[in-house]
């Protein structure tokens, strides 16, 4: 009876270990298709989301109109002069860019030697910080874990070694995951 109460168990886990994460995914990506369907409540599901991908797509190509640029910097401005919003609307726009700006900010995988055993993964985000009198040091970000935070250490630029012939996309998941996810060239 042991014998088959363990085999049992074992399929269960295992069943688990499949499932678990493409229900979370379809079920993550249903919430989003309808949140983003019913911002523009219309008869016929997928027209809403088309037309929010649409509108996105269209203030996209407004704000890289030279005419435009100067409507889009005159009301960056006024929200800059709100105390709450610059805050929230800053820190927004900072984590956007650093994914899919001009200028992505995770795109330079980076090993930092922590001790003579120990080196850990980050990206570099900033490799020039005279503004604040350290000229040897650079920022490097360590995103945690099975989360989405992270934190910003200034280390000795000596310390930092760029990784190379591997995507910047495959550390961040070998990162968040806890070191489970491989790393691929």
């Amino acid at each position: 009876m042991k014998f088959t109460y363990n085999r049992v168990l074992s399929y269960f886990f295992r069943g688990l270990l499949v499932l678990t994460p493409l229900a979370v995914t379809c079920y993550v990506i249903y919430s989003i298709f309808f949140f983003l369907d019913g911002l523009i409540p219309v008869p016929f599901p997928g027209i809403g989301i088309l037309m929010v991908v649409g509108l996105i797509t269209f203030v996209g190509y407004l704000a890289s109109l030279f005419f435009a640029k100067p409507v889009f910097e005159w009301f960056e401005r006024g929200l800059f002069k709100i105390p709450l919003v610059n805050l929230l609307y800053t820190s927004i726009k900072d984590l956007m860019s650093a994914f899919v700006g001009d200028k992505k900010k995770f795109s330079s995988p980076v090993i930092v030697q922590i001790s003579e055993t120990v080196s850990r993964l980050g990206f570099l985000t900033q490799e020039d910080l005279n503004i604040i009198g350290k000229p040897d040091l650079v920022a490097v970000y360590f995103p945690h874990s099975y989360n989405v935070s992270g934190n910003v250490f200034l280390v000795k630029r000596e310390l930092v070694t760029a990784l190379t012939g591997v995507k910047s996309s495959d550390v961040m998941k070998f990162m968040v995951s806890g070191g489970v996810s491989p790393l691929e060239h």
